[in-house]
């Protein structure tokens, strides 16, 4: 699932092109990936507007339109957004007044798209956690205290803290030489501030080389984002650590499958 170096990398790649653009057509191959309103209200609502603004949140994309609605965008598992798109494998092509298209791809039908009047008011939305780069060290240290879950599901909680998911958790703990069966309770202050410095560390080299194309996750121009040859432990089973050469381990943990260390990570 793209987590938020690669929403954010689409996000400012779209806003170099979108902005300021008309949608003049709405082409509707699979209506399943549109959750509100119906197919034809969807059309109808977003025909003639223009693009005003495009906005991430968490793992979320918002387009900002001149009729005063939103057309929001979870991607999930495998949702792509390309510019300019062919039309060939769209779920929803957007024709622009540029004359090109904004395919919204998406192999699985997971992902989600909706055109509502305020995106703010989206339950998914109220309910999300802070983002790493919204609050302090300080709160992020108040946030853990006597909490007892495992700290790997619970910075990959989107209600806890906002935007990280199984594989940037499993990097951070890795760079923060923390196990991710460790409870959140046990991790001293000291511990605790590296994670956070390694969570947002983490995060921006991320998005520096336009995140990570593991599974479907091509950025807007349809290139993969590069950052996973940088990747220390996730999707590396077998492979030496590279810090002390001891083979990566995988587990389940919370339903979801857990690259570490066993010997860097305590």
């Amino acid at each position: 699932m793209p987590e938020l170096p690669e929403v954010e990398t689409i996000k400012r790649e779209l806003e170099q092109v979108l902005i300021g653009k008309k949608i003049t057509d709405v082409i509707v191959k699979q209506p399943k990936v549109i959750r509100e309103p119906g197919k034809d209200g969807f059309i109808k609502g977003l025909k003639g507007a223009t693009i005003k603004n495009i906005i991430r949140k968490a793992k979320l994309l918002i387009l900002e339109l001149s009729s005063g609605k939103s057309l929001t965008i979870h991607l999930k598992m495998t949702g792509q957004l390309v510019y300019p798109g062919s039309g060939k494998v769209s779920r929803v092509s957007f024709k622009l007044s540029d004359g090109k298209l904004l395919d919204f791809n998406d192999q699985r039908l997971f992902a989600e798209l909706r055109l509502v009047d305020d995106w703010r008011a989206l339950k998914f939305v109220r309910e999300l956690g802070p983002e790493p780069f919204d609050i302090t060290p300080e709160q992020f240290q108040a946030m853990l205290a006597n909490k007892k879950t495992k700290i790997k599901p619970l910075i990959m909680d989107q209600q806890f803290i906002s935007g990280i998911g199984n594989l940037y958790a499993a990097e951070t703990l890795f760079r923060a030489k923390i196990s991710p069966l460790r409870p959140a309770s046990s991790l001293t202050e000291r511990e605790k501030g590296l994670l956070f410095k390694e969570i947002k560390d983490t995060l921006k080299e991320a998005i520096k080389h336009g995140g990570s194309s593991v599974d479907q996750y091509v950025r807007s121009t349809g290139k993969p984002g590069n950052y996973a040859k940088y990747h220390r432990v996730y999707d590396r089973l077998g492979k030496p650590c590279p810090v002390c050469k001891t083979p990566i381990k995988r587990i389940a943990l919370g339903g979801r499958g857990t690259y570490f260390c066993p010997k860097c990570q305590r």
